[in-house]
Formats: structure tokens, sequence, C-alpha cells
């Protein structure tokens, strides 16, 4: 058995263990209490995450304690007793190799893989353009597997081939990017801490590269998952200290997306004014047009996308009068083929008519949202799923909350 499979077995699994936010011994007693036994300690739960033993036994009750598909542990084990020769793909088990001891960006010492150009880092750069524009159309549960697998295979390609250094640095602007994306699906598959950890590979692959609008980018999204995922405070600052990164040179469009998102993170910690700020200051930005190109990654801001968020913002504010106008707007151009964000956008035009006192049309948008909830494997649209059925259960007894109460109020207890 390899060794180095063993230990990438317990790197694995210490992932697993810490994105479930259980400590070595807490783990240890779970699976006691699950197995009916006594006779695991903590120290043979670090002997395993060290790739000292695998704990074949015990996979049946470590997927239970961890909610794990018992099949993928089997999967990984399989691979770590060396009966498979290929690693197991799913984002815990990629990750594991994405994120080896010392610096997971550091060249090999001695390289052994081919020597890539100019041409090598346009094609990773189409990929990568083709991930952002499959997210506009699918979600992070769909996804998921094949960006980490592009993103595994992009960080192996730099540490292990021969480039020049303007090449090493194009290419570590690709892994950047890349992680971005990566980070931004494994977000709305609900698997926050692993969108994180795949944030701050970018970031330093971003700063490697001297590439401060990147950063600026990941900083920025990495704050955008803090301000929806209880850190509001912590998305705040760290919205402001993207800003800052991006520095005052950036293209027009990147600093209304980084406004934009300052906005976001004030509303989320209810400051108000500075909020309102900061939309206007994003709509400023985007106005001042100056000879800077974009980067590829900010395809998408255009006035109509800032003009959502300030309906967003209205709306976190109880400010319907101006949040109902523009999201049904919104929601009679948008392109049908970009489900999830049509869904998000009805919850938030329900949340406005619930606070606008008009319940029966809340209900309507809030059933769309809720259907489309159990089509797509994506944590933001059950999560808002939720807050739209919380906000409705004030008008029960209105005939047709009660009817959509009545028919999806389990999705509350979930």
């Amino acid at each position: 058995m390899s060794n180095d499979r063993r230990q990438w077995f317990g790197a694995y699994l210490a992932r697993l263990r810490k994105d479930a936010h259980k400590s070595q011994r807490q783990f240890a007693a779970m699976l006691c209490d699950v197995s009916g036994t006594q006779s695991l300690t903590r120290n043979e739960v670090s002997r395993w995450e060290r790739g000292g033993r695998i704990p074949d036994s015990w996979l049946q009750f470590v997927a239970e304690v961890l909610g794990v598909p018992l099949g993928e542990l089997e999967r990984a084990a399989s691979y770590a007793r060396g009966e498979s020769d290929g690693p197991p793909f799913g984002a815990a088990m990629i990750l594991a190799e994405l994120i080896p001891p010392g610096d997971s960006l550091a060249p090999l010492s001695t390289r052994s893989g081919r020597r890539i150009g100019q041409e090598d880092v346009a094609t990773l750069a189409a990929r990568v353009h083709g991930f952002r524009l499959a997210d506009d159309v699918l979600t992070g549960g769909d996804l998921m597997t094949p960006v980490f697998r592009e993103l595994n295979s992009a960080m192996r390609q730099y540490r292990e081939s021969t480039h020049t250094e303007a090449v090493g640095s194009a290419l570590l602007s690709q892994i950047g990017e890349l992680a971005q994306i990566a980070g931004w699906i494994a977000s709305d598959g609900g698997q926050h801490a692993q969108a994180e950890r795949v944030y701050r590979i970018g970031i330093d692959a971003a700063r490697q590269a001297d590439n401060g609008p990147l950063v600026a980018n990941l900083a920025g999204s990495l704050a955008y998952q803090f301000s929806n995922t209880g850190q509001e405070r912590a998305g705040l600052d760290l919205s402001r200290a993207a800003l800052d990164e991006a520095g005052a040179d950036a293209p027009a469009k990147t600093r209304a997306l980084f406004f934009d998102r300052i906005a976001w993170a004030h509303t989320r910690v209810g400051e108000a004014q500075p909020a309102m700020q900061a939309l206007g200051q994003a709509h400023d930005a985007l106005a001042d047009a100056d000879d800077v190109e974009a980067p590829t990654w900010a395809y998408w801001v255009s006035r109509e996308e800032l003009e959502v968020m300030d309906a967003r913002v209205f709306t976190e504010l109880h400010r319907p009068l101006r949040a109902v106008p523009l999201l049904t707007h919104v929601l009679t151009r948008y392109d049908a083929t970009h489900a999830r964000e049509v869904a998000l956008y009805r919850s938030w035009l329900a949340v406005a008519l619930a606070d606008a006192n008009e319940p029966e049309q809340a209900a309507e948008e809030a059933r769309r949202v809720v259907i489309a909830s159990t089509d797509m494997a994506s944590d933001r649209i059950t999560s808002r799923a939720r807050v739209v059925l919380h906000r409705l259960e004030e008008f029960k007894e209105v005939s047709e909350v009660g009817d959509l109460l009545h028919d999806h109020g389990h999705l509350l207890c979930a």
C-alpha cells in the first residue's frame, strides 16, 4: 500500500471531519456512540488522519457520523489501498489533493512535466470561461465535480511543467480565475468551508501573479459568502479590503462590482445609508467609461445587473415601493434559461410584495420559488425558499398563503 495514498486518505478524512466542525476527540466519541463500543480514542483518529491506517471496519460509522455517502468513503479507501488506479473524484476528495502539506502552488523541485506556452494558457482560459457560462444555466450540484477536477489539473500543470516566467504568471492568473468560479459553485452547492479554502487558494495564485483586480474579485467573492452565512461583519471588512486591493486604476466594471458587494455587505449588517451610498458609487463607477479593458470574469457586470442588486438591497431594507418595480422589470427581460437567477429574483420579489401587504401576489411568486428549489441542486435557492415561506407565515389566514404553507410548509422543518 502506497504511503502517499494513505496520507491522501488521511487528509481527505481530516477535511471531512473539519467540514463537520468536529474535533478529533468529538469525532472519536461520536463513533463510539453509534458503534456501541468504547474502544476508539482520539489517538486512533489522529493515526487515521496521518495516514497510518485505513479505518476499514469503521467506514459505515464514519459515514453516519459525518453525513457522507458510504460509497464515497469506500471508493476513497479502495484507492488508498491501491485497489484502483486513479483517485475518485468528489469535491472533498479533490480538495485533499489540492491542498497538500506546504505550499499547494509551489513548483516541484524536479519538474517532470512538458514545457508549456501561451497556447496552453489560452486553452485553460477558454475552459475557465466555459465554466462561467455553464454556471449561468446550471447549479452548484451539477458543476462541482467537473470544476474541481479542472482546478486540480491546472494546479498540477503549474507545479509539474516547465515554462517561462511570463507563462507561469499567466497560468497562475487562470488558476485564480478557476478557483473563483469553483468557490462560487461550491458555495451554491452549500459547501461553504470548501468554497472558502478554494477562494484562499485563488487569492494565493492571484497574488503570486501580481493580479490585483483578481485578488479583489476572489476576496470579494469570499466576502459575499461571509455576508450570507452569518459572518456579516467579516463580510463587510473583507469587501472593503477587496476594493482597496483592486486599486484606483482597476477597470470601471470591476470597481462597480466591488462597490456592489460593499453595498450588500452594509445591508447585511443593517447599515442602510452606507449601503445606499455604495449602490450610488457602483453606478457612478460603471458610468465612468475608461480605456482599461475589463477582465473576462467581469463579462456579466452591466447596468441591468446593478439594478438587480439595487432591488435586493431595497428589499432587505424593507423599501418595497422601490424594490417591487425594479424586480418586476428585471423578471420581464431576464433570460429564462438562467433558471437559478430567475428563481432568486422571484424570492426577493415575494418578500417585497409581502412587505407591501400584497400577500396574494407574494404567494404566487413564492410558489414558483419553492417549485424551482425542488428541481435544482442549489443551496442558494433552497435557503431562499425557506426565507420566503417564513416571511409569509404571518399571512397564513390568507387563502393563497394558507394553501402554499399547506403544500410546502414541511420545508421549514428541513
